[in-house]
């Protein structure tokens, strides 16, 4: 099915970069605009990035490019993609295929010029609609109409598109999280369920990406509740089914015109124990920095738990960070807009003595000045930061005469 969009829909995709590009493939062949850009455009929602699909082979295609001073990088030959580099910005070109095998992970494919058998090896009707230099848009499964009813639909049977990779089942939750509208496509659903055993296959690299990803959502919360009752999250999180706790998070984020991080959210889902978090934080591959801030919101919300009283806050702040008592303050029920008011007010101080201090003051070299030094500063917080350097330094020596 054809038709053509209106020139304020065209002129968001149908940059004078983009239009530059497909004129010099179409020397030879033709380019459409295709995915995410056509779909955001018929919603009415921002453009990010713009992809384009073509049917010239990408050595091919460099080589016109090049003919035109446009740079190119070969960011993946073997399956036909390029990256364009026009005024610093990227713009990824793929040529049209169809998959020849795959494992469910990973695709062999063979190039094609026909634009159907390429939009069939796509996942959903709403990723396969393309956009050409005139502004016709070709939408071969119901794309533009089901994106308008926030119908996720997979292209032909559910399964097989699974089949042809398995993170689609993530995909589906997370596409459904974005532009589902109403009740979740039955037979996609089905699928899911039934093909969820294969989630394992992947690497968790994967599958963490795309839950933080959903997470991100503005409300993730009936596709993550989609995939706990359907037994998805058995596969890969099975300790993140708290949603009444995400929930009120999402409450509360709404309340007070606050987003938090999808980490912050997935910490709401997960039971307010360390063990727990750092198991998942283990297993989804997190980055020891996210993997420690997973780790402090287990533990914050349990510390400020009936305390959000200023002080208490104050000393949170300054060992954890504003943005992780922000994030725990939002999981609490009570006291939260003052004490989001006390964070966004206070600036926590720099401890006023350091270690060369502690050996001025006669401490030998060793294990000794960090211990001494924290009791210093542990009297200091416990003070509220009232005392200042001359008050340290005099603490210093009290301890140092009492050992």
């Amino acid at each position: 099915m054809t038709s053509v969009l209106g020139k304020a829909q065209q002129a968001q995709i149908l940059t004078p970069e983009v239009l530059r590009l497909m004129k010099a493939l179409g020397q030879k062949g033709e380019a459409r605009v295709v995915g995410g850009a056509v779909r955001d455009v018929l919603l009415s929602r921002p453009v990010g990035d713009i992809d384009l699909a073509m049917t010239l082979p990408p050595e091919e295609a460099m080589d016109i490019l090049a003919k035109e001073k446009i740079r190119t990088v070969p960011t993946g030959l073997a399956h036909g993609t390029i990256t364009a580099v026009l005024d610093h910005k990227g713009y990824e070109i793929t040529t049209l295929r169809h998959d020849v095998t795959t494992d469910g992970r990973h695709a062999q494919v063979a190039f094609t010029d026909d634009w159907r058998a390429d939009s069939m090896r796509r996942d959903f009707t709403i990723n396969a609609l393309y956009l050409d230099a005139s502004g016709t848009l070709y939408d071969y499964f119901g794309g533009a109409e089901d994106a308008k009813d926030g119908r996720v639909r997979f292209i032909g049977d559910a399964r097989a598109r699974i089949a042809e990779d398995i993170l689609r089942i993530l995909r589906f939750y997370r596409f459904y999280a974005y532009f589902g509208k109403g009740a979740a496509d039955f037979e996609a659903l089905e699928a899911c369920r039934a093909l969820a055993s294969l989630i394992p296959r992947l690497s968790m690299e994967r599958v963490s990406r795309e839950c933080l990803k959903l997470l991100a959502a503005d409300n993730p919360l009936p596709a993550w509740r989609l995939m706990k009752e359907g037994g998805i999250l058995n596969f890969f999180a099975a300790d993140a089914i708290h949603l009444a706790s995400l929930q009120s998070l999402l409450e509360n984020e709404a309340q007070y015109d606050v987003k938090t991080s999808a980490h912050t959210r997935l910490a709401s889902l997960l039971p307010q124990d360390v063990k727990s978090s750092a198991a998942l934080a283990m297993r989804f591959k997190f980055s020891n920095r996210d993997g420690d801030q997973l780790c402090v919101l287990a533990k914050l919300p349990a510390l400020l738990h009936g305390k959000i009283e200023a002080p208490s806050l104050r000393h949170l702040i300054y060992l954890y960070g504003p943005q992780s008592c922000k994030a725990a303050v939002l999981l609490q029920k009570e006291g939260i807009a003052e004490a989001l008011a006390t964070i966004a007010a206070w600036e926590a101080p720099v401890f006023p003595i350091k270690g060369e201090d502690v050996l001025k003051s006669g401490v030998a070299q060793g294990p000794d000045i960090g211990k001494i030094l924290s009791e210093v500063e542990a009297w200091w917080i416990a003070g509220d930061f009232r005392a200042d350097r001359t008050a340290c330094l005099a603490q210093l020596k009290r301890l140092e005469k009492d050992r």
